[in-house]
């Protein structure tokens, strides 16, 4: 099974951003749990950030029937991201959407997502264990 992880913006940040909302992880750090996380369940895990639209657009036009799965955190993007939501339609990946905070407890405007519902699943509030939580759902899958 072949997996995209994509973060959007701010997500290179990870560690030094608020780390009281999203922890102390770095990007970094969070990728090689996924990675090795994702090897014991026999995945080949691919990574992707970017703080611009159009180049998470075009990655996941680019992996267009090489990936099984998208697990993709949109960060401020989750809010108005119509060109990610298209994106996603367009390829029909099997797409998990997860957020490292509880978007939920949060400022108003972080509740609305643009691509929740075209998703299999959403995770939030569970910081970088929601990746894995996705992994391990999609793992389920396997036959």
């Amino acid at each position: 099974m072949k997996v995209l992880v994509i973060n959007g913006p701010n997500l290179n940040f990870l560690g030094r951003r608020e780390p009281e909302i999203y922890g102390d992880k770095s990007l970094e750090t969070i990728n090689n749990e996924i990675k090795l996380f994702g090897k014991k369940c026999g995945m080949d895990i691919e990574f992707f950030q970017s703080n611009h639209e159009g180049f998470i657009i075009d990655k996941i036009q680019e992996v267009y029937g090489k990936v099984d799965y998208l697990i993709i955190n949109p960060g401020a993007l989750t809010h108005y991201g119509i060109g990610i939501r298209d994106a996603i339609l367009s390829t029909n990946l099997k797409t998990i959407e997860v957020h490292l905070s509880n978007v939920y407890s949060r400022e108003e405007f972080r509740h609305k997502s643009v691509v929740s519902d075209i998703c299999i699943g959403k995770i939030t509030g569970f910081g970088s264990e929601g990746y894995k939580m996705a992994l391990q759902y999609l793992s389920s899958l396997k036959k």
